[in-house]
């Protein structure tokens, strides 16, 4: 499910709960145990992908999903997922992986045309969740892509709206 709405504190919450659970579960079953990687259970962007939670997309075709990180470095902080399940971006197959790349310059200019900024911030860090990601960043300098920094606070309205001005832009 997409959010069309402000969803509620509760929903926001549960969304958190379950980011904490899924981790959790992963790390404990995944590492500890070296349960085979692949498909132990299915990453928490391929359940956003499916619906089963819910997500401020921003953009999606076929091969890609892109909605806006929950604890963003910047306003416009979106994640760029290819909707095959990858958990390493560099095993992504390469037509996929340029592809990816050419969604991304795509949505990331359109994410400038709505946020101001110097710059798209565009890296791949790949140890957080096991999905291949790339992540867009509107940056006015290098330090603004710091992931040590505390995430920019948003309310649940300035998500919705963000999300649909990035869409509309990239729609254009």
């Amino acid at each position: 499910m997409v959010w069309h709405h402000a969803p509620t504190r509760f929903e926001h919450i549960l969304g958190v709960i379950y980011l904490c659970i899924f981790d959790t579960v992963r790390l404990l079953y995944g590492q500890y145990l070296f349960l085979p990687k692949k498909n132990i259970m299915a990453s928490i962007f391929s359940k956003i992908i499916k619906g089963e939670i819910p997500s401020y997309k921003v953009a999606e075709d076929n091969q890609f999903y892109a909605f806006l990180d929950i604890r963003p470095l910047a306003k416009g902080h979106t994640l760029v997922v290819p909707k095959q399940e990858v958990d390493y971006i560099f095993d992504i197959d390469d037509s996929l992986l340029a592809d990816m790349i050419v969604f991304s310059k795509g949505l990331g200019k359109a994410i400038e045309s709505v946020v101001p900024c110097k710059r798209m911030g565009m890296t791949v860090l790949g140890l957080e969740v096991p999905h291949a990601h790339i992540h867009l960043v509107p940056i006015n300098s290098v330090y603004d892509i710091d992931f040590k920094k505390p995430s920019v606070e948003m309310s649940q309205y300035e998500f919705v709206a963000l999300a649909k001005k990035i869409s509309d832009a990239y729609a254009a």
